[in-house]
């Protein structure tokens, strides 16, 4: 079992390398049929927005209605995009303002907040592909904004993902680190990072199709529900409690803090370390034309209807397991919250290989003279690891600065010089939307500057 574990693991971490590529493949995207800002206006007219498109306008759209995918598997997907490594440090930003259980009240309330706003832009990226006939995120910008600053949105997309491949590095340097100690080894974290990095990663950016790891990928979601599950189980059976069975198998630091400060300390400014953390957790909107082109049938209602559950779903998982871990371990949550449940935890140890099929990637294929850059980058982030272990600063770090930007900001942007760009054809609907979206920037960019100051204070 314990070898079966482990070689789930080690097929688990190419996750890094794909999410690397999809980075650099996005700066070379190339719009679709050579897709000017005249479509914009066109597109309008098509009545692209009420998804009672022209056969012309689904030609932009991405052929016949779009793509293949069915709606059940493009749900499947996108909450497999959306739920990932990030949902672990949660408990750890509600640990931030507050140490008693009262305290994930609001916090819930925060986690359903920004995740409908960041629900919203995601649509949004998808509807300003019906508009313009843009293929991914920068190209949406090159048909809204213009070509000469389209560097801004790829260079950001490149470098949040260098913060989400350093997350996942930072998460299997602990899991195995871990597993090893299951297995009565002594391994620390920056041996079992280092020779993950150099037995198993550089290997696996040698490759150009991942599509045999594409299996794991299937069971992600149940990884990450079983985790949810097990967690719960923890809290309601009271192992980690004072006294419980588990409790004197973690260390000092990690066992459960539980004080007074509820609800109310959502008041504080360190709320802003939660709120953070989540650009980072709900980021998944550099991906959002992709999954517009490819959705069957794209209309904007479908692709709506789509948006919506599949956010929908994520809320719930995100509540789930910030809810269930910080109410186990309250102020002593850690920044990767698993490290607070025992080695010798068997629920949780096979939690660990559940996670671990959360960041196994689909099928992804790129161009050998990529595979320099990733090499960079897989560097770059082994040594970045080695040096900083608090994954919930990462998350709020990445989120407040980059992670804000594509969720709120560039997604706004893009939208009034869409909605500019159509002149006296667009709608006063349209026009009324553009004050909502930059407002929504407006609550990134204040949310980014204040996070950042209380990310930096954690240092």
């Amino acid at each position: 079992m314990k070898f079966t574990s482990a070689l789930v693991l080690l097929l688990s971490i190419s996750a890094p390398i794909a999410d690397a590529r999809r980075a650099t493949n996005s700066l070379a995207s190339i719009p679709r049929g050579g897709a000017t800002k005249q479509s914009v206006a066109f597109h309008k007219d098509a009545r692209v927005w009420g998804g009672d498109a022209s056969s012309t306008a689904k030609e932009v759209r991405g052929g016949d209605g779009g793509g293949t995918s069915t709606m059940t598997s493009h749900l499947f997907n996108m909450v497999k995009a959306i739920v990932g490594v990030g949902v672990l440090s949660l408990p750890a930003g509600i640990a931030a303002f507050g140490d008693a259980p009262s305290a994930s009240i609001p916090a819930a309330i925060l986690i359903a907040s920004i995740g409908s706003i960041a629900a919203y832009n995601f649509s949004l990226l998808g509807r300003l592909c019906a508009m313009t006939g843009a293929t991914s995120y920068k190209s949406a910008w090159e048909e809204t904004v213009g070509a000469s600053t389209a560097w801004i949105p790829g260079s950001s997309c490149v470098i949040k993902t260098f913060f989400a491949v350093l997350a996942y590095s930072m998460v299997l340097g602990d899991t195995f680190s871990a597993l090893f100690e299951t297995f009565g080894f002594n391994v620390s974290r920056e041996k079992a990072l280092i020779g993950l990095t150099v037995t198993v990663l550089m290997p696996l950016c040698k490759l150009k199709d991942l599509s045999s790891l594409a299996p794991f990928s299937l069971v992600g979601i149940a990884g990450m529900l079983y985790t949810a599950l097990a967690m719960a189980v923890r809290f309601f059976d009271g192992s980690y409690a004072e006294g419980g069975k588990l409790a004197a198998d973690v260390a000092e630091s990690l066992r459960p803090a539980l004080g007074t400060k509820g609800a109310s300390a959502v008041f504080s400014s360190n709320a802003f370390i939660l709120i953070c953390m989540l650009s980072t957790a709900y980021m998944a909107h550099f991906n959002a034309p992709k999954f517009y082109l490819e959705l069957e049938n794209n209309t904007i209602a479908r692709w709506n209807t789509c948006v919506a559950t599949s956010f929908s779903i994520s809320i719930l998982f995100f509540i789930g397991i910030a809810a269930m871990g910080f109410s186990t371990f309250g102020g002593a949550s850690n920044g990767l919250i698993l490290n607070n449940y025992s080695t010798k935890d068997s629920l949780m140890g096979f939690s660990r290989v559940a996670v671990a099929f959360a960041l196994v990637p689909k099928e992804e294929r790129t161009d050998a003279k990529l595979n320099n850059l990733t090499y960079i980058i897989l560097a770059s982030v082994t040594a970045v690891a080695l040096k900083i272990t608090d994954l919930s600063f990462i998350m709020s770090f990445g989120g407040a600065t980059l992670g804000n930007a594509l969720i709120y900001v560039y997604p706004a942007i893009m939208f009034r010089s869409a909605v500019k760009n159509l002149g006296d054809d667009a709608t006063a609907a349209q026009k009324l939307e553009v004050k909502l979206a930059m407002a929504f920037a407006a609550l990134g960019i204040g949310m980014g500057a204040i996070g950042t100051k209380m990310a930096l204070g954690k240092l």
